[in-house]
């Protein structure tokens, strides 16, 4: 059937690498969608409920339409409720008061672009996932270059600065939990049913949330209109639904390790998108930064035919 067919196809490289760079660059796009809502006022707790929800419920959908087995093993239970809380329950929390707090996107975009070394060590320790001489090269290649992209950005930063740091700093450890689970879970279930239990447990945990802050001034007209229905929905059906079923499968196939060098990739996607749609100029630098990056993970997915470095 087509999930069977879709099984076969991710086990390709260069499907896994395609479908790597096109959820790096739909979560690039979340930040232009999301900026929509902000900018209407829709409270951020809102958003990511409504999202999760939604996202749950189109791939549950869409599991049921192709006969895809959603059935859960007793055993695996924990695992997908620790896979809900750290993403989206938790890291957003963190990554949200964390970026308020220090007041500089710079600064917050740097803390999380350091995820790959958090990972390259937990991918070590609980997979036995190897790294190279020339892959860790590049993981510090690709940070040099994101550190060029940011290095015009807002550097003033906040009264709690140091507070927002430590918080961003547990997003990204949150953020390697998540990677953990999705692969331990990934030898016994779909891409789709993972991701679809992600979001519906996800959203349960945030509704309370969302009810207290995020509904809290709810405005009929404005809530129900197109212009915020869009917005939210392409942040659900794209880039939650279709992103992270390929983020699934790409971390199932790459390891826990090598997938995650494509989350630091995002500023890049995002500087990229911000030229392409006109509200972003880039310096030389930030050029030469995104050039340096691209080739820092060139150097983390080598290997040798023969295994040596």
């Amino acid at each position: 059937m087509y999930f069977c067919s879709m099984k076969n196809i991710f086990q390709s490289k260069v499907v896994v690498y395609a479908i790597s760079v096109i959820s790096i660059a739909l979560w690039g796009m979340s930040y232009l969608w999301s900026n929509q809502l902000v900018k209407q006022e829709i409270p951020v707790e809102y958003i990511v409920c409504v999202r999760s929800l939604i996202a749950g419920a189109f791939l549950y959908l869409m599991n049921l339409l192709f006969k895809q087995n959603i059935h859960i093993n007793k055993k695996d239970m924990g695992k997908f409720v620790g896979l809900a809380l750290c993403e989206p329950t938790i890291y957003f929390v963190l990554e949200t008061y964390g970026i308020k707090l220090t007041e500089s996107p710079t600064y917050s975009a740097l803390v999380v672009s350091t995820s790959p070394i958090f990972s390259g060590i937990a991918g070590i320790m609980f997979f036995k996932e190897k790294l190279t001489k020339i892959n860790i090269l590049g993981i510090f290649v690709c940070l040099a270059g994101l550190a060029l992209v940011v290095t015009n950005g807002d550097k003033s930063t906040g009264e709690y600065f140091i507070l927002g740091i430590i918080l961003l700093f547990l997003s990204v450890i949150i953020e390697v939990g998540y990677a953990i689970f999705t692969k331990q879970l990934s030898s016994g279930y779909s891409p789709s049913v993972i991701v679809m239990y992600q979001f519906l447990i996800g959203g349960v945990f945030l509704t309370p949330l969302a009810y207290m802050r995020g509904a809290a001034n709810f405005d009929a007209e404005l809530y129900m209109s197109w212009s915020v229905w869009k917005p939210l929905l392409c942040l659900a059906l794209l880039c939650s639904s279709v992103a992270f079923t390929m983020w699934a499968a790409t971390i199932k196939n790459l390891g826990v390790a090598k997938a995650s060098v494509f989350l630091a990739m995002i500023p890049v996607f995002t500087a990229i998108l911000g030229v392409i749609t006109g509200t972003e100029v880039l310096t030389i630098i930030q050029w030469t930064g995104i050039a340096v990056a691209f080739c820092g993970l060139i150097l983390t997915q080598y290997v040798k035919k023969d295994g040596r470095i």
